[in-house]
């Protein structure tokens, strides 16, 4: 498994210095990295319950959390290798009990217990991972500490750049014994021509291959579209083991 470089410039995303410097520059602004709320939000209604304890993966100052509260959701974690970006969301959302803001790098979280989370969200932090020089090993280390956390049932949802080809090496791992699927949805700005698929399409999920690829012949509307892969965990105390027989 390589470094993805598919997306990647000079930045060091995986560098709490480079994300300081930026949090510092926005001066307290908002941005929202690939998607709304608004359009993740079938997807997060989905598979994710209002009542599920919800860890939120490299927050930095995006809305997504506040949308998902005044959406009805309970309990809202958000952690962020940077201590600038999490120190503006506690003061700005010092009000709201919901959301709880923690300086944490993805790579080492082991202040929380395992299976402390139905389910952790990430949008488009794997892919800083993935921009890096040690991308095989801090990828490694967050996913693995992405399957500690979560309990048997609940779901990584993972939102990104990263077609297939690039992202089932590292997700689809025996280890993390996770039954994914997939889906593909079209950039916010994307216009789709007349006659083309239309929303509904998007909420479907995606056919794949045995490797979990999208096959040959799929066409992708939006070509520099993002996928979402639906990541749950499976209980491992109910997996058959044994054959079945059908009489």
């Amino acid at each position: 498994m390589f470094r993805d470089v598919s997306s990647c410039n000079t930045y060091n995303y995986g560098d709490a210095l480079y994300w300081d410097a930026r949090y510092v520059a926005e001066q307290g602004g908002a941005f929202d990295w690939y998607q709304r709320y608004s359009s993740l939000r079938p997807f997060v209604r989905k598979y994710v319950p209002t009542s599920a304890r919800v860890l939120m993966v490299g927050c930095g100052n995006a809305l997504m959390s506040e949308d998902m509260i005044e959406d009805g959701y309970e309990d809202v974690m958000n952690i962020d290798i940077s201590s600038v970006a999490i120190e503006v969301m506690r003061r700005k959302y010092e009000l709201v009990p919901q959301l709880k803001y923690m300086q944490m790098d993805v790579r080492d979280m082991s202040c929380f217990p395992d299976e402390s989370f139905d389910s952790i969200i990430d949008k488009g932090t794997l892919d800083s991972l993935m921009c890096g020089s040690d991308a095989p090993i801090s990828s490694a280390r967050m996913l693995g500490e992405v399957s500690r956390l979560l309990k048997a049932g609940g779901t990584y949802m993972l939102i990104t750049y990263g077609d297939p080809t690039v992202r089932m090496p590292h997700v689809n791992r025996p280890v993390y014994n996770w039954k994914i699927e997939l889906y593909v949805i079209p950039r916010p700005d994307f216009n789709s021509p007349a006659g083309c698929s239309s929303m509904k399409s998007y909420l479907e999920p995606v056919p794949t291959t045995e490797k979990g690829f999208l096959p040959p012949d799929f066409v992708l509307e939006d070509p520099d579209c993002h996928f979402i892969y639906v990541c749950k965990k499976m209980d491992e105390s109910k997996i058959c083991t044994h054959p079945s027989f059908k009489s």
